[in-house]
């Protein structure tokens, strides 16, 4: 590793790369999951946005490192979507993700099986941008200013645009009924 690479992921802003970054793998993984809904392309796409991070954590000037890396994520994301298509995803299976063991009773696992199938279906007709601030907030649990940092807007515009997206969601899912 050069000098100059090596003091880049030793001294920004008073973190080094591992210290900044890494704690964040897992949150990544999980918007790399929901967006490329395989496990095998949430690993190239946190792959790729690790190195993106690594190559430009020279300018990362401090701040929240976990909506700076989201966003890298977010960017790698799109950009794997626009290379593979929207044709090449596979359904996302709420059930194989949720990370919960599966109920006993078949009645509730059907059940938990028919609301998962609801809410996947009426995340799908939400426009990209508007799920992307579901996702981020409802499921990665991001702050107000995290998203902002995240989706590089306002703070103003993120919670109009998380009204807005969770408007359009309740709409999907009634239409559902």
């Amino acid at each position: 590793m050069s000098e100059h690479r090596h003091a880049v992921v030793t001294a920004v802003a008073g973190q080094s790369f591992e210290q900044a970054i890494l704690p964040h793998l897992e949150a990544a993984y999980r918007l790399a999951r929901w967006h490329t809904r395989n496990p095998h392309d949430a690993d190239d796409v946190v792959q790729e946005a690790s190195l993106r991070a690594l190559r430009y954590f020279g300018t990362f000037t401090g701040g929240n490192a976990r909506a700076w890396f989201l966003r890298i994520v977010r960017n790698a994301c799109i950009d794997w979507r626009g290379q593979r298509g929207r044709a090449a995803i596979d359904p996302f299976d709420e059930q194989e993700h949720s990370g919960e063991l599966p109920a006993r009773n078949p009645e509730t696992s059907l059940l938990a099986a028919d609301v998962a199938q609801s809410i996947t279906r009426a995340m799908r007709q939400l426009p990209d941008r508007l799920r992307q601030v579901l996702i981020l907030r409802e499921l990665q649990g991001l702050s107000y200013r995290e998203l902002a940092d995240a989706i590089n807007v306002p703070p103003g515009t993120v919670m109009s645009r998380l009204s807005r997206a969770r408007q359009a969601f309740r709409a999907a899912l009634d239409v559902q009924e």
